[in-house]
């Protein structure tokens, strides 16, 4: 059966051979050209990076080892004070747990009125034309009342006057009830 399959699909194979003398792409002859070893710049890179490598990775050594020192140090420390130090890193975790609420209710708050006001700017046209329509009707509103003021006090002052002239001749006084004038007689 499996040499039905090899029948049915034949295979290409290509095979490539490497010749020395062959000219590269740029049309040049590359088989007296040969590497005996890397270049000067890279020798250099080398020498440069050892010395920092090497520093660096002493540093890394000195440093898991402090760190292990450390925690051998302290292990034992936040045992004893677990009593202390547990409510007080629970203590504190509420607290800023606390605080982290706070200020997330006060954020969906704030962007929840701004969206209040933006859908009732939408549906009911701006606030602010709102707000100059309802100040031009109070100042119209103080115009009116102020005018009407200026008339009332008028008229009362025009009576007065009139009463004033009238009543200056008589000897006694005189009152104006609809219009109509009563005298008092002398006694």
């Amino acid at each position: 059966m499996a040499t039905f399959d090899r029948d049915r699909h034949p295979h290409q194979v290509q095979v490539h051979t490497m010749h020395p003398g062959r000219f590269d792409h740029t049309g040049g002859d590359r088989s007296h050209l040969t590497q005996n070893g890397p270049s000067k710049s890279k020798v250099l890179a080398v020498m440069a990076l050892l010395p920092v490598g090497g520093a660096l990775l002493g540093l890394a050594g000195i440093t898991l080892a402090g760190t292990m020192i450390g925690l051998a140090v302290a292990t034992p420390v936040f045992i004893i004070f677990s009593p202390i130090l547990v409510p007080a890193i629970l203590t504190i975790a509420l607290a800023v747990a606390g605080f982290l609420t706070s200020g997330t209710f006060g954020l969906t708050g704030l962007s929840s009125l701004s969206f209040l006001v933006n859908s009732l700017r939408q549906v009911t046209g701006t606030v602010p034309e709102q707000v100059d329509s309802a100040k031009r009707r109070l100042q119209d509103l103080v115009e009116y009342t102020g005018q009407k003021t200026k008339d009332v006090g008028q008229t009362i002052q025009d009576r007065a006057h009139d009463i004033g002239t009238e009543g200056q001749g008589h000897a006694g006084g005189q009152v104006h009830v609809g219009g109509a004038k009563e005298g008092r007689a002398k006694a």
